[in-house]
């Protein structure tokens, strides 16, 4: 996965983004992000779209809040806010043969979110403890660059070949099922499964995002999703639905369907083919 990619014309980006409640919560605390910026500026895009990466590169995000009352709604629009505030600085570091860089910028990014949103729970009562989970993917010429915290996720559909969860689950139960001592059944049925050992804020004094990248192909797929998603959908019926038509919806009410416990938010990305 960590190839340099041929050289390619500029791939072209398909999306679809959607977010439910759930069906036993009264407000949402996942949110979900996609933009598009170059050097001087960025731009918001809608929950679906297209575009060429010609001219720009293209963030896609979920982050999941927590804490109290509403704290955690807030907690996770910070951090998809926060974002740009510094990548469009960053534009044409593949370009420049600087691609290696986005360690750099994307802990920055992260630890720049971190520190606003523990600022914010030591200033005001309602927001002390309140956290959030960040999973992000930074489309550049040839790679998916990604920084992760938390349990919301990451997945890699290749054109050819198996689903692959590319992000580490932040937590005991994530490292017990890649380290293979339990299986997929008993991660989801585990009692801890939703204790955290990383997080942005949540009391966090020090975070260590994982980061990576990824070299994409004409007919990749990845999906961005919170753990509301992983809740109500086994891997492989995620897989099946995600490498069918390009609609988060189905996988979000699928899995709201299924559970609905939990706030469910899906991003599901294409690197089109090129005519």
């Amino acid at each position: 996965m960590d190839s340099a990619p041929d050289t390619l014309p500029p791939a072209i980006l398909r999306w679809s983004g959607m977010t439910h409640p759930g069906r036993f919560r009264a407000n949402n605390e996942d949110a979900f992000l996609a933009l598009t910026f170059d050097a001087r500026e960025f731009h918001y895009l809608g929950k679906n779209g297209h575009g060429s990466m010609a001219q720009s590169d293209y963030v896609f995000a979920v982050s999941d809040g927590m804490g109290g009352a509403k704290s955690g709604e807030f907690a996770s629009k910070i951090a998809v806010e926060k974002i740009t505030r510094l990548l469009p600085k960053s534009f044409g570091m593949a370009a420049q043969h600087l691609d290696a860089g986005f360690e750099d910028v994307l802990g920055e990014l992260f630890d720049s979110i971190h520190a606003a949103i523990v600022d914010l729970g030591r200033h005001y009562e309602e927001c002390h403890g309140m956290g959030a989970t960040l999973s992000l993917g930074w489309f550049m010429p040839g790679w998916l660059c990604f920084c992760h915290i938390g349990d919301s996720r990451i997945y890699y559909l290749p054109k050819d070949g198996e689903m692959i969860q590319i992000t580490h689950d932040h937590s005991h139960v994530g490292w017990l099922r890649r380290a293979g001592k339990i299986n997929e059944r008993e991660a989801r049925g585990h009692p801890h499964r939703h204790a955290l050992s990383q997080a942005l804020g949540g009391g966090q004094k020090t975070i260590d995002p994982h980061i990576g990248r990824v070299a994409y192909q004409p007919g990749d797929r990845f999906l961005i999703c919170s753990d509301g998603l992983v809740d109500g959908l086994w891997d492989r019926r995620m897989a099946e639905i995600a490498r069918g038509e390009l609609d988060a919806s189905r996988l979000v009410l699928d899995a709201v369907m299924e559970s609905g416990r939990d706030n469910t938010t899906a991003l599901l990305i294409e690197v089109a083919e090129t005519e």
